[in-house]
């Protein structure tokens, strides 16, 4: 489709590893990927450069900042500065995955708070405004000194385990961690289960201890749905801790599919029977063992339709409809 009434202006592009998910959002509008090229020196610096004229347009760029998480946080406000400078109109940054999230707070002395200092370099490279998809921690919004469009990938969820609710038997929710328990009671709602809980206490960055089970898994197939699967010690560790507890089967359900470190050994060892990602993130080579357990959705025409209201100034609020929320 060329430029049309709805899409005059409208211009997305995207970074080196977010390609594929951007031009499955721009499927969803029907507008073709923008011209764009990032070129890396052999020292490692980039440049960004635009193939195309974006004076005055609504542009878009699309990169997750994943793996590798400083080569595509620089590339984003590379991008930012070059379309500033090239007089772009608006610049709205789609953060399908927001890397140093984690880094929210200063739970122990003399440590920063990265979250805050990335969206502080967001809004000096001249963003006007981000969209996101779950945030580690819904305060993250207040980081930046810009609009931001938060939204929850549920409902892509929602939809695949609608689709196959026929293999689903005696479902329960369960909350791998105290802090999503508000996401797990509305997935419940939504999916017509029961509810559990776990709580959770970090050891380190990549270890867990699992304490109590709050709620019965006797019998049922467990969801288990978070935001990510990072270092997959939490979800792991809960799997097992469920299924000692009679569970009969059990599933995994995340936003981000990161898979870092050993995690996909500790999946391989897990009774976890199926991992269900979005492509928020693009999946590593080292993923390809788990290709018989691991089902990845697409959150680009959610995506895409978060761009056109924006781009059109209607309502973001209705793609909020059907959905558990965001973790806290």
């Amino acid at each position: 489709m060329s430029e049309g009434s709805i899409y005059t202006g409208l211009k997305v592009f995207a970074g080196r590893w977010s390609v594929e998910l951007a031009q499955r959002m721009c499927a969803h509008m029907r507008v073709p990927l923008g011209n764009a090229r990032t070129i890396a020196f052999p020292d490692g610096e980039l440049i960004v450069k635009l193939d195309e004229d974006v004076r005055g347009r609504d542009c878009y760029v699309v990169i997750s900042t994943g793996e590798p998480v400083n080569d595509n946080i620089m590339e984003l406000l590379i991008f930012i500065d070059c379309l500033r400078r090239a007089s772009a109109g608006r610049v709205t940054v789609a953060l399908p995955y927001f890397g140093y999230g984690r880094q929210d707070r200063k739970d122990e002395g003399r440590v920063p708070i990265t979250a805050k200092l990335v969206a502080n370099l967001v809004t000096a490279a001249g963003a006007d405004r981000v969209l996101a998809i779950d945030l580690h921690a819904a305060q993250i919004q207040g980081f930046f000194d810009l609009p931001v469009d938060h939204l929850s990938a549920t409902p892509v969820f929602v939809d695949h385990f609608q689709q196959i609710k026929n293999q689903i038997s005696n479902l329960c929710l369960v909350s791998p961690d105290v802090g999503n328990v508000k996401v797990a009671e509305s997935m419940a709602n939504l999916l017509g289960g029961e509810l559990a809980i776990i709580n959770k206490r970090r050891l380190s960055g990549s270890s867990v201890a699992m304490g109590h089970l709050i709620g019965s898994v006797e019998g049922k197939t467990v969801l288990m749905f978070d935001d990510m699967i990072s270092t997959a010690g939490t979800v792991c560790e809960a799997a097992k801790l469920v299924k000692d507890k009679g569970a009969k089967d059990v599933i995994a359900a995340a936003t981000h599919g990161l898979f870092v470190g050993s995690a996909v050994d500790k999946l391989l060892a897990s009774p976890i029977s199926k991992i269900i990602v979005t492509n928020t993130v693009p999946l590593q080579p080292r993923c390809d063992a788990l290709k018989d357990r691991l089902v990845q959705l697409c959150v680009g025409p959610l995506l895409g339709e978060a761009i056109k209201r924006i781009h059109n100034n209607q309502s973001v609020s209705a793609l909020f409809e059907k959905t558990a929320g965001v973790k806290r």
